[in-house]
């Protein structure tokens, strides 16, 4: 039998993992609470930070990239930075059309 390759196991402990879990229900809990405020525009990016606050959580420690070789950490962040700049230039596109909207109407309600 041949050795294909070495890997080092890392396991949580149940303590740190309590405590990503709880930072996740407070993330929620955040969420929930920051749609209750209007902000006007903020309400988007208040919502997507905290949205990439827990999937940062989720992948450093759920999917073990907290201890894995740093390429996978490098185009993690990577996938976030294109994320972003797509959302940007999204959000730029949606602020050319929006004076042309009609207040109060959306397709689908009953005129």
């Amino acid at each position: 039998m041949s050795e294909h390759g070495t890997t080092s196991v890392h396991v949580a402990s149940v303590r740190l993992l309590l405590g990503v879990w709880v930072a996740l229900m407070v993330g929620t809990w955040l969420t929930v609470a920051a749609s209750n405020v209007d902000l006007g525009w903020l309400n988007i990016w208040i919502g997507l930070g905290i949205a990439t606050g827990k999937a940062t959580l989720v992948g450093l420690y759920f999917m073990h990239l907290r201890w894995d070789k740093p390429f996978n950490a490098f185009v993690f962040l990577a996938a976030f930075f294109f994320l972003f700049l797509m959302i940007g230039f999204a959000m730029m596109d949606s602020g050319q059309y929006q004076i042309n909207l009609i207040p109060g109407y959306s397709p689908g309600m009953g005129n």
